[in-house]
């Protein structure tokens, strides 16, 4: 069966919510993870590397920039039998209150 990567991204700013605003929000997901045949995982906030060659060299630069109006928050690996069946599974996901969810087909290689 194909894997499909869900990139949820989100420019909310979840440090200025309250602890038991957190707590609520991990329960939905929780919960909707339970139905996947994957777990998801959720990204550590703070920076990330960045890597771009250039002339040659491997430059290193730290990130995601307060300009950056969206950044990846995390991703859940499904199983589906098509793209429909992806979006389908996804459909309810909590994310969605948050930011968008790209839907990605993983090779098969």
């Amino acid at each position: 069966m194909p894997k499909y990567m869900l990139l949820c991204s989100s420019s909310t700013d979840f440090g200025a919510m309250t602890a038991d605003e957190i707590r609520a929000i991990a329960a939905k997901y929780r919960a909707w993870r339970l139905n996947l045949s994957a777990p998801g995982e959720k990204l550590c906030d703070g920076t990330a590397r960045f890597l771009r060659k250039s002339s040659g060299k491997i430059a290193v630069s730290d990130g995601p920039f307060a300009e950056t109006k969206e950044m990846v928050a995390g991703y859940f690996m499904i199983e589906a039998d098509s793209y429909d069946h992806a979006v389908e599974l996804t459909r309810n996901c909590p994310h969605l209150e948050f930011g968008p969810i790209e839907i990605r087909q993983v090779d098969q290689v």
